[in-house]
């Protein structure tokens, strides 16, 4: 593109021509091939980014640009299309994300780890299942997104990684196996999650969570359920509402807002600042948190500490199992654990 400026309306009439040709004459005549990743998306067509940019580039330059010419261009064209109000979309599906895979691979493990093809209805079933997850943005999504055919692709990629395979496996990323270690270390787990996953998607119970939208799912958490699972526990511990019941209830029986694990008294440390101040963790896991209200039971109070501790990898422990495991640590290097006051040390204190 840098070699000379082109028109918004020098691309319409491009379009047209694209039009008026096809797809197939229009990229064989200024001898261009299918685009390799953007495509633009008007009026409800496709047109290949690159070859459009070109030509267009006729009707005021005087001359189209060649293939070789806009190598290494593309990403600046890309740009100025966006700039002038074109969308432009991707021509290959974009990486498969935990979430998506989670529902492949239960399909694959309800049919004896065995591949589906593309008639299959359970395949059908897991495309517009993968349609309402919209993990990416309509821009990011290529015309056969998560079609039958990638759905079916993907079930035959999973079910080469498992090692009953005998033949040799499809191509597939780390998370297509990562996945599946988890499916077959905790059947159980993951196929409750992938069932939350379902049924949560259909009644809208769920919402999506676009992908750069992971705020709440950093490189310091291991959620095997998915973002979608976690999003909806974050939700619950984050409730402002509930964490001032959790606390309120704890006080009125003379309690103090002190870690469960660790002991940790905000107070204590930081005076009037860590007043009434304390974290929410809820201890119900994530394959088995469905849909219903959130019990104030299901809530334990936790230093932040601990809650990243707890987070960090699955399974996730429980906050006396976590108290556990700093029992051991000070133990060993010789300092005491603090433990929460009982009703009865607050009122003496």
């Amino acid at each position: 593109m840098e070699k000379g400026a082109i028109s918004r309306d020098d691309i319409l009439k491009t379009l047209r021509e694209y039009d008026e040709l096809g797809a197939e004459s229009f990229l064989e005549l200024y001898g261009f091939k299918p685009a390799r990743k953007f495509l633009i998306l008007h009026d409800g067509k496709e047109y290949d980014s690159k070859a459009v940019a070109g030509v267009a580039h006729k009707h005021s330059q005087g001359r189209t640009l060649s293939w070789d010419e806009l190598r290494g261009g593309v990403g600046h064209a890309v740009d100025w299309l966006k700039r002038e109000g074109f969308q432009v979309g991707v021509s290959r599906s974009p990486k498969w994300t935990r979430d998506e895979l989670i529902l492949a691979c239960d399909v694959v493990a309800r049919n004896g780890w065995q591949g589906l093809s593309s008639s299959d209805p359970r395949i059908g079933e897991l495309s517009d299942l993968l349609q309402l997850l919209a993990v990416y943005p309509p821009e990011q999504r290529a015309a056969e997104y998560r079609n039958r055919n990638g759905a079916a692709y993907k079930s035959l990629n999973i079910a080469s990684f498992h090692p009953d395979y005998t033949g040799k496996p499809t191509n597939g990323g780390r998370l297509d196996r990562e996945v599946l270690r988890d499916f077959l270390n905790r059947p159980a787990e993951m196929a409750r999650a992938a069932e939350l996953l379902r049924e949560g998607l259909r009644s809208g119970e769920l919402q999506p969570v676009p992908l750069p939208e992971d705020e709440d799912l950093d490189d310091d958490v291991s959620a095997p359920e998915g973002r979608v699972l976690y999003r909806r526990h974050r939700t619950r511990e984050r409730s402002k509402g509930l964490r001032k019941k959790k606390i309120a209830s704890i006080l009125k029986r003379g309690g103090t807002l002190s870690c469960e694990a660790c002991g940790f008294d905000f107070a204590r440390v930081y005076g009037e600042r860590g007043e009434g101040y304390i974290e929410c963790h809820h201890v119900v896991p994530l394959h088995e948190a469905g849909e219903g209200t959130t019990k104030l039971a299901d809530l334990a109070l936790i230093c932040s500490n601990c809650h990243r501790m707890i987070h960090r990898s699955a399974p996730w422990p429980t906050p006396a199992e976590l108290r556990l495991l700093v029992q051991e640590q000070t133990s060993i290097q010789g300092a005491k654990l603090p433990r929460p006051r009982s009703a009865a040390e607050t009122a003496q204190a």
